[in-house]
């Protein structure tokens, strides 16, 4: 007897032996039918879906679960068009913290302004409070005085209060930990909001990263929100390179470091386990640390690494020889470069055919670097939403020869790359269709084009958000497609996004999610 058979709908599954069905059956949990395969077999529970649009879960390839939950929570200073505006929700928040307290902000921006917020200004409504307010990049921050002043020498030297990368690292290092129950609260959080965006799988890009210095035992908060009952999502989780520590083992072993993160007992099965090993070679396109090759637009700033190339290369190397999935964090074209040299050192040294190494955004890509990707047998793994909802400043500070180079659809697909599509939330929209809108048309929300030939298909764009995400998890055996064998994780859609007018497919309701052929959050 089936669990329960889904009726009446537009099933695309996504699989090319069979890509459209009307009916399918649900058995513990996975699929086991569609259409006549499941005729007829009696079932629990029948689901009539009048016609609706059913398609595999959709897959964000590149999220920060914690971050984003604690961000929805968090104080924000957004839209920073006005240095008293910004201060004034600084002095509330500050208002509302004990003395002595650690007081966290989010959504601070410096374009609008035009320059960056000081620490001289925080002072002056920091009450006794250490302020620490985050920039909306994820790579850089504002510290008031208290902070500063307790910074290491080489991260505070000639800052003002804005502090980009390992300087930001330094300064999150001084907040008390993040509690598991704040912890399990946000990952809770973002997971519903997840669902609710039909995505039913994520890859938790980098735990126990210094970049955010949420807990030393942050992985503990995923392994308890799963078995509570409160992760409504597939979870992998991306280990961050800087979390690893020196371990004595055997001379011969390919590897002298490891990592804890306060795993236990218990951790690891189909809704939570452990994915890539996540390396930072440099920062990010809004904070203007992403490290080019030529200077952004009208500046002389190239943009910062994250260290200098050589321990780069060693961190990536070693992270082959060790056996990790690698997820390479590189925007710039200068850190793309510096990414796949090393990849490319690596599988010379230890061929790995299905190693399935990543390159995390790949936001500025030179003609010239797209051949190398597909040699390399490399994944992009793109964030459409970013040139939706910042293309204008970006394809500005680029110039006209660089902007069609913006995180690539087209240029990656006809080279033979791979393209997952994710998000990076909370730094820009999560919603998995107003992406694939984006990847069809490359019209920012302003209307203006962004490299309208790296625009693809309907059907190429959902791959990047199912087939080809699940690929770049290592998890196309059990997700990607509505395929007999594969776990019923589904989005259910109000309309047929490959038969609407491209315009309209980010205002497709998204009418129900399942996972593992349940609905309930």
């Amino acid at each position: 007897m089936l669990c329960t058979r889904i009726t009446n709908a537009q099933v695309i599954t996504m699989d090319p032996a069979r890509p459209r069905a009307r009916e399918l059956g649900i058995w513990r949990g996975l699929v086991v039918g569609l259409d006549e395969e499941v005729a007829g077999l009696p079932a629990r529970r029948t689901i009539d879906l009048d016609g609706a649009t059913v398609l595999p879960g959709f897959i964000d390839s590149h999220v920060h679960m914690v971050w984003a939950g604690l961000k929805a929570v968090a104080p924000s200073v957004a839209p920073s068009d006005r240095i008293e505006d910004i201060l004034g929700v600084v002095a509330r928040a500050v208002a509302a913290t004990p003395p002595g307290g650690w007081v966290d902000l989010a959504g601070y921006d410096q374009r609008p302004l035009g320059r960056h917020l000081t620490a001289r200004e925080l002072d002056t409504v920091s009450a006794g409070r250490d302020v620490l307010v985050g920039h909306i990049s994820g790579h850089g921050c504002v510290v008031n005085g208290a902070i500063l002043d307790r910074l290491p020498p080489e991260a505070a030297a000639g800052s003002d209060g804005f502090l980009a990368e390992e300087a930001m690292s330094a300064a999150r290092l001084l907040r008390p930990a993040h509690t598991q129950a704040e912890l399990v609260a946000a990952i809770e959080r973002s997971a519903r909001l997840c669902r609710a965006e039909g995505v039913t799988a994520c890859a938790e890009a980098g735990i126990g990263s210094e970049l955010f210095a949420h807990s030393p035992i942050e992985a503990a908060a995923y392994q308890l929100a799963h078995e509570s009952g409160r992760l409504p999502v597939r979870l992998q989780l991306m280990v961050a390179a800087d979390a690893l520590r020196p371990v004595d083992a055997a001379p011969e072993d390919t590897t002298p470091y490891a990592f804890g993160l306060g795993l236990r007992t218990g951790f690891g099965d189909g809704r939570l386990s452990l994915g890539a090993l996540k390396i930072f070679v440099d920062g990010g396109m809004m904070a203007r640390t992403a490290a080019l090759t030529s200077p952004y637009e009208g500046t002389e700033t190239m943009g910062q690494l994250q260290r200098t190339p050589r321990p780069l290369e060693e961190t990536i190397v070693a992270g082959h020889l060790a056996g990790w999935q690698l997820a390479v964090h590189a925007i710039g074209d200068h850190a793309v470069d510096i990414a796949l040299t090393a990849l490319e050192k690596a599988q010379r040294l230890l061929p790995r055919p299905d190693a399935r190494h990543r390159i995390e955004h790949a936001g500025l890509v030179r003609p010239d670097q797209l051949r190398r990707f597909a040699d390399a047998g490399v994944t992009a793994v793109v964030q459409p939403a970013f040139l939706r909802y910042f293309g204008d400043d970006y394809a500005s500070i680029m110039g006209d020869e660089r902007a069609p180079w913006l995180y690539r659809g087209r240029g990656f697909l006809d080279h033979g790359v791979r393209v997952a599509g994710s998000s990076d939330r909370p730094v820009a929209d999560g919603a998995p269709l107003r992406a694939i809108q984006f990847m069809v048309e490359r019209a920012s929300t302003s209307g203006r084009i962004i490299g309208p030939a790296e625009g693809i298909t309907v059907d190429q764009a959902l791959r990047a958000y199912t087939v080809d995400a699940a690929y770049a998890c290592r998890w196309e055996r059990s997700a990607g497609s509505i395929s007999p064998g594969k776990r019923a994780d589904l989005v259910v859609l109000g309309d047929d996004p490959r038969r609407v007018d491209p315009s309209r497919i980010a205002d497709i309701d998204v009418l129900r999610t399942f996972l593992e052929g349940e609905e309930a959050l």
